[in-house]
């Protein structure tokens, strides 16, 4: 147990270490939300699993399926609702911070070992839980298959039209929200116009800095897809300041709220970007090939090209800029951006389909690009590359993943313990627990 605690505490000093140092108050209130139980400690500590399966034997990576685009931390609360940049409410992966080039096992097991977490948490057998990964895989192995067959990759998506039930449900809450409701939170009228609005968690910027952030936004259009940029008087900038108050797998990373002009000087279509620092993919900790890196600029540009390549419809907005030296990514904090709620999804029964769909839509992102994509690279089909190492082999790769995410939830359920014993007992370098 003292080694494997040790292991957890120094994978998580290297991978934090900068960020802790930046902002050590950000990264105690991490690590407690991180001690709430497994699940959350689980969704915390992408650079502990990808420490653990770095050099675990993966019988379905080859020369191409080991070099894919994954979303990186995929992971069962990693799903939920977006307006794509055709206008159509979208269900399907809506974090891409961790995105690279890895292994696809990587995001199947990430994402089955934290349903077996999530079950538990729920009280549901270890029978019903392999029933569970195994509908998620089968759908998830059916839906690559349907790629290499139909002409559009880029027609499917879980719409309104197209699911039921849970899924359906997250749409048509998502489809109540307004851009009005969303900016008369985050701003207020002042004279005839909109500020963004004081608040905890926002910070007025000196004027050096704001000239800097100004500069930067600058840089930032240049960016954006000549196919998704408009012209007029959007773009100017209304308002901008600081932001912190992120979740768990943000802590710490600078970043800034711009109010900006929408389509026309209406006030109700005004639109409210974040600038984020890009953080270091977690896979990008264990993927040792020089050549991938260095096609990114920096943390900012990895995470934009990553999402175009993962999302078939990508945010307009979407681009990426420097700071100071360091990358950053923009993106529309949209009012149509809202996650699974699991809470009421208690019996195996109610959750058997909503993972079928999970399936579909972690396919999705493995094989169907969006069309500003950079395909030189990843510069071969997906779907063909994986369906050619499952060709008959499906139900041992079920198996295979099944395994997997039993034995390693119950080692997370493990280190959990260890990690908020170590927390407590001040043993995390920089980050004090009082």
């Amino acid at each position: 147990m003292a080694d494997r605690t040790d292991a957890i505490v120094d994978t998580l000093a290297e991978a934090f270490s900068d960020l802790m140092e930046a902002d050590p108050a950000a990264f105690r209130v991490k690590f407690r939300k991180m001690a709430a139980d497994p699940f959350a400690f689980y969704r915390g500590s992408a650079c502990l699993f990808y420490a653990d399966v770095a050099d675990r034997e993966d019988p379905w990576a080859d020369e191409r399926t080991s070099r894919v685009w994954i979303q990186g931390d995929l992971h069962a609360e990693n799903f939920g609702t977006y307006m794509d940049g055709d206008g159509r409410l979208i269900f399907d992966v809506n974090d891409f911070d961790e995105a690279y080039l890895g292994h696809f096992t990587w995001d199947v097991t990430r994402f089955a070992a934290s349903l077996a977490l999530l079950g538990w948490r729920k009280a549901i057998p270890d029978a019903d839980l392999t029933d569970l990964i195994g509908r998620y895989l089968r759908a998830y192995v059916d839906q690559v298959r349907t790629f290499t067959r139909v002409q559009d990759d880029r027609s499917f998506a879980l719409r309104l039209d197209t699911c039921d039930g849970p899924v359906q449900q997250a749409l048509l809450r998502a489809k109540l929200s307004t851009r009005v409701a969303l900016l008369d939170s985050t701003t207020e009228t002042e004279g005839y116009d909109r500020v963004l609005r004081e608040g905890s968690g926002v910070r007025r910027l000196d004027d050096a800095e704001e000239e800097r952030v100004r500069e930067a936004f600058g840089r930032y259009l240049d960016t954006i897809p000549d196919g998704k940029r408009h012209t007029g008087v959007e773009y100017a900038i209304k308002d901008v300041a600081g932001r912190s108050g992120f979740g768990i797998g943000s802590a710490g990373l600078p970043a800034y709220t711009v109010l900006i002009e929408g389509y026309n000087q209406a006030l109700d279509n005004d639109v409210v970007l974040s600038m984020k620092q890009g953080n270091v993919a977690a896979p990008s900790r264990v993927v040792p090939e020089e050549a991938v890196a260095g096609v990114f600029h920096h943390h900012g540009h990895r995470t934009v090209l990553s999402q175009r390549a993962l999302q078939a419809h990508s945010d307009r907005h979407l681009g990426w800029t420097d700071l100071d030296g360091v990358g950053f990514v923009v993106s529309e904090v949209s009012p149509y951006e809202s996650d699974l709620d699991w809470s009421e999804l208690t019996e195996p029964s109610d959750i058997a389909p909503v993972v079928e769909y999970l399936g579909r839509a972690t396919a999705k992102v493995h094989c169907v690009a969006d069309s500003d994509a950079d395909d030189s690279i990843v510069d071969f089909q997906t779907e063909e590359a994986i369906t050619a190492v499952l060709d008959g082999r499906e139900d041992e790769f079920v198996d295979w993943v099944v395994d997997f995410a039993h034995s390693y939830a119950a080692r997370v359920r493990e280190d959990h313990g260890l990690f908020v014993e170590a927390f407590r007992d001040g043993r995390i370098p920089g980050v004090s627990s009082t």
